[in-house]
């Protein structure tokens, strides 16, 4: 039994071999393992026994295949001094005495491996009976996996290869997730049977956080923006509040809290709020409201109309187009300077445009050089509200009562539009004669005086004015003849004041009138009405305006070229003295 038992011990390192680890993938994969793993054997990789002593002789090893392939022959020489054998001269096993009966136990050793499979029934580890083998698999379906089979596929190929290319026409595609998560997805080899996930090893072998907080993973840098981030909202909340309580400060005049009647001064906190919002609401409306609060001066008495008429500038008085032939042209509506010269005898003329200064400004100029109209108004008097340029009146300093406006878009006189006579765009007729046509109607109500021109306005709400007019004053003028008939018939022929009057040739007249003008009582035997009169009047009043025009005109051009010219002289002293002045130059 002892003898059993060393040959035994000595003989299990050299059968014992440790377990191989089998991976199956595709086939390039198995390709390149066999190609690591089959290398030829250099050297003898023996394990070695380091319980026997230096120099004790080998033990000896089992009969069989194993015996005739380990064990040294007689007169085999070793090649150096490692005690590798030397393979260059013939060896045993192919030898031609080699028969099969030889690759069989002796009878020597039979009962050595007896004991050896007795021994075995008890150590389950070397038992010949292994159930991971015991499989209905035929050897014929042992063979390496081909290209087309699944089990030769790669999961993480096939996977990358359904993903779709990215589109590098917008832009190279961001990484950030990838460097986050280390992949995107964790990668799962069901065919990796014998290796075990670590505990701590993030899912997908990307870089995982670990156990950490998560401003652990934050920079310095990153940490010092949150900083100065916080104290920039901070300083801001703290601005907002001391702003609002400077906003929210009583009325410095009376002026302004009577402008604001719904923010009265006071130390409640609503009524604070009430006038921050009332002060930064008329900050903000500097952009959209007039430049100015009163956008013409307060009437001069020397001067004074008692009516003032506003008409608009573009698609009214000019029309303007663009061609890629001629570019931008201008074109002045028929009749324009007859309308306003003929006018500006009972009204103050204002041209009110949307345009701005800088574009409206020359055309003005050039339409108007004898500066019949009293004042132009740009863009810069407009509201803006909506989107839209409004010409409020309200702004205008005068009383609407008597303010007529006449324009060509009905969002222009949104704010005031029973004092707006709306007309159609002129959009270059020659033979136009729409604007001209409203001088009777705008001159009748001068004449009778109205006290409200939107109640002469509202009359004719939804009509053509001109048209309309002309047929209430053929009513009118019926009516007046049938009157003076029967006058005529009532009265005598000569009074005899009259007849005295005009046997002396003395006529009555009013101080006031001219002398070459009929009396009433003079117009009214000839059967003209009373605006007949003052169409005659107004007639005579153009012809001499235009007669000093003819007369006087060129010369008061060169006048008020030279006063402009002397104006610009002054400027550019006043500049250079104040320039040199700056450093000491002037005195």
């Amino acid at each position: 039994m002892l003898s059993r038992a060393v040959i035994r011990s000595l003989q299990t390192p050299g059968l014992r071999a440790p377990p191989a680890t089998f991976r199956i993938a595709s086939s390039t994969v198995w390709t390149r393992s066999m190609a690591r793993n089959n290398r030829p054997n250099h050297g003898p990789k023996k394990p070695i026994d380091y319980s026997r002593p230096p120099g004790a002789p080998q033990p000896s090893r089992p009969g069989g295949a194993s015996a005739a392939f380990t064990s040294p022959q007689q007169g085999e020489r070793s090649s150096d001094k490692l005690g590798r054998p030397d393979y260059s001269k013939s060896q045993d096993e192919f030898s031609k005495d080699a028969r099969p009966e030889r690759n069989w136990p002796q009878p020597q050793d039979q009962g050595v491996a007896e004991d050896n499979l007795r021994n075995d029934a008890v150590d389950k580890d070397f038992s010949p009976k292994q159930d991971e083998f015991e499989t209905t698999a035929s050897p014929s379906e042992n063979k390496a996996p081909q290209d087309s089979s699944p089990s030769a596929i790669d999961p993480v190929e096939a996977q990358a290869r359904s993903r779709p290319l990215p589109d590098l026409t917008q832009g190279i595609p961001s990484t950030l997730e990838f460097e986050t998560t280390g992949a995107t997805k964790p990668t799962i080899l069901p065919l990796n049977l014998t290796e075990a996930e670590e505990p701590g090893q993030s899912p997908g072998g990307g870089r995982g956080r670990g156990e950490l907080p998560a401003s652990a993973y934050i920079s310095s840098s990153e940490r010092k923006r949150l900083k100065i981030a916080n104290y920039l909202y901070a300083m801001f909340a703290g601005l907002s509040v001391s702003g609002t309580i400077y906003l929210g400060r009583n009325w410095e005049s009376d002026e302004e809290e009577k402008a604001h009647p719904d923010a009265p001064s006071g130390w409640a906190l609503g009524l604070m709020w009430n006038r921050a919002r009332a002060r930064l609401g008329d900050q903000l409306n500097y952009y959209n409201e007039p430049a100015f609060r009163k956008l013409l001066p307060d009437p001069d008495p020397i001067f004074e109309r008692p009516y003032t008429l506003i008409v608009s500038l573009e698609d009214l008085l000019i029309h303007s187009e663009w061609s890629r032939e001629h570019g931008w042209r201008m074109a002045k509506r028929p009749g324009v300077d007859y309308f306003l010269r003929y006018l500006s005898q009972y009204y103050e003329l204002v041209i009110f445009t949307s345009q701005p200064w800088a574009i409206a400004e020359p055309v003005i100029r050039k339409l108007d050089p004898y500066h019949i109209v009293t004042w132009p108004l740009f863009r810069e008097a407009t509201l803006y509200e909506n989107g839209e340029y409004v010409k409020d009146l309200s702004y205008l300093n005068r009383d609407l009562s008597k303010v007529i406006m006449i324009d060509t878009k009905a969002a222009h006189a949104r704010k005031q539009p029973e004092n707006a006579i709306i007309l159609k765009p002129w959009e270059g007729d020659v033979k136009d004669t729409e604007l001209v046509s409203l001088i009777p109607f705008l001159e009748y109500i001068h004449t009778m005086a109205y006290t409200d021109v939107r109640k002469a306005i509202k009359s004719f709400e939804g009509t053509h004015i001109p048209t309309e007019f002309a047929k209430r004053e053929a009513v009118a003028r019926k009516k007046f003849q049938e009157q003076l008939e029967e006058e005529k018939r009532k009265r005598p022929k000569h009074s005899g004041v009259g007849f005295l009057g005009n046997a002396l040739g003395i006529k009555h007249q009013s101080m006031m009138m001219d002398p070459n003008e009929q009396t009433p009582s003079e117009a009214f035997a000839q059967g003209k009405m009373l605006q007949d009169q003052a169409r005659e009047r107004g007639q005579r009043n153009y012809e001499l305006l235009e007669r000093e025009i003819r007369e006087n005109g060129e010369k008061w051009l060169k006048e008020e070229a030279a006063l402009e010219e002397k104006a610009k002289e002054d400027a550019t002293k006043a500049m250079k003295s104040g320039f040199t002045g700056w450093f000491g130059g002037g005195k």
